[in-house]
């Protein structure tokens, strides 16, 4: 199965019905690490406006978003995310005092924050601008809605130098 189809598949476990136009507008992110099974996103945009922007999105079993933050530039605040797990399990970490004995342990590359956020379906998280985080899913992936304030990927700030998006 492809990363689409299965991303198909991960909505309908989630109960999230999208349009078959909506279908043909899932991004793959791979982070230009061509790593895939380990660091990687799966989403599809519904709205992002000036001034919001709403998301699902799907990480396969064990897969990582790497860490990042969105700042603030030009006098525009950076992005303010919620992230709301539908389905599986979402580990997110933060800036904060490190969690011992975390659940995911991320994949080569430059992480430095590891205060451990574990979402549950129906649980959510607030992350404010500037502020430095990543995600993984658990072993049977997950299902994230975000909710947020304009969404532009060109401006995010990425740890590990290597990635591009």
């Amino acid at each position: 199965m492809n990363a689409v189809d299965k991303t198909i598949e991960f909505f309908k476990k989630a109960g999230i019905v999208i349009t078959d136009e909506e279908k043909e507008r899932i991004e793959l992110a791979d982070f230009a690490l061509n790593d895939p099974e380990h660091t990687g996103l799966q989403l599809l945009t519904y709205v992002n406006t000036d001034r919001c922007c709403a998301k699902e999105m799907v990480l396969f079993e064990n897969q990582t978003c790497p860490e990042h933050l969105h700042p603030s530039a030009d006098g525009i605040p950076g992005k303010e995310e919620t992230f709301r797990c539908r389905w599986g399990e979402v580990f997110l970490y933060v800036e904060g005092e490190e969690t011992p004995d975390r659940a995911a342990e991320p994949p080569e590359g430059t992480y430095t924050v590891f205060h451990e956020i574990h979402l549950r379906p129906g649980q959510q998280y607030t992350i404010y601008p500037g502020t430095k985080h990543w995600f993984a899913a658990g072993s049977q992936g997950a299902v994230i809605s975000e909710f947020s304030t304009h969404s532009n990927d060109a401006t995010d700030i990425f740890s590990d130098e290597r990635i591009k998006r």
